[in-house]
């Protein structure tokens, strides 16, 4: 095992990111994380007072290393709000590279064991994978506004805000069943039905006329 840099709380909870998308929240134990991260059972509870709470903390320390790494792709450089959304969808499918613990989401991994059992980690999720939805809510609804159409749905039946969730129910789905398939081909498709479907949603959208 590589020495690993940072403070022994850094340690911990870059062992949480890689283990607990390898093994899951459940099976991934205190001593596993100690071991990875090269601490002292001391130093974990020092820093976390239940592997409740590193599961809390891991899920803000996913959102923190996630949204730097989303705000300086390269798809914020697409000048139509419509084609950045795509190419959204694009980054999204291009980092689908490697083994399935290095692509899949940290946060969809564990609240789909713990949301009842341990309901703080659950909010930190549900707060992690909204946050990072509402990120694409300004291009959807400039695209809709492109259009004639207010990002609140009037006149369509749907929002800015809620297509922005649908994108990630379809990613995490693509994670789950990429983990089903023992790959990433079935989530890149599943990348592609969303590219597809959000240019026939738009393509649907007639352009108001204005008074």
């Amino acid at each position: 095992m590589m020495a690993r840099t940072g403070t022994a709380r850094e340690k911990i909870l870059d062992a949480a990111l890689k283990l607990v998308r390898a093994k899951g929240f459940s099976a991934t134990s205190v001593d596993d994380l100690c071991a990875e991260a090269g601490v002292t059972k001391g130093a974990f509870f020092h820093h976390f007072a239940s592997k409740e709470a590193l599961g809390v903390a891991a899920a803000e320390h996913w959102s923190t290393l996630t949204t730097k790494l989303f705000a300086g792709a390269p798809y914020h450089l697409v000048a139509d709000p419509l084609e950045r959304l795509l190419a959204y969808l694009q980054f999204r499918r291009d980092i689908l590279r490697g083994e399935l613990a290095e692509f899949t989401c940290l946060v969809g991994t564990m609240v789909q064991e713990v949301y009842a059992e341990h309901p703080a980690i659950g909010a930190a999720c549900q707060a992690s994978i909204s946050g990072h939805a509402a990120t694409l809510e300004p291009d959807i609804a400039a695209a809709m506004r492109a259009r004639g159409w207010e990002p609140d749905g009037s006149g369509t039946g749907w929002s800015a805000a809620s297509l922005a969730l649908h994108t990630q129910a379809v990613l995490q789905g693509a994670f789950i069943l990429a983990k089903a398939k023992g790959g990433p081909a079935i989530a890149e498709e599943s990348v592609d039905h969303l590219s597809r479907y959000i240019r026939m949603l738009f393509g649907s959208l007639q352009t108001r006329p204005t008074n």
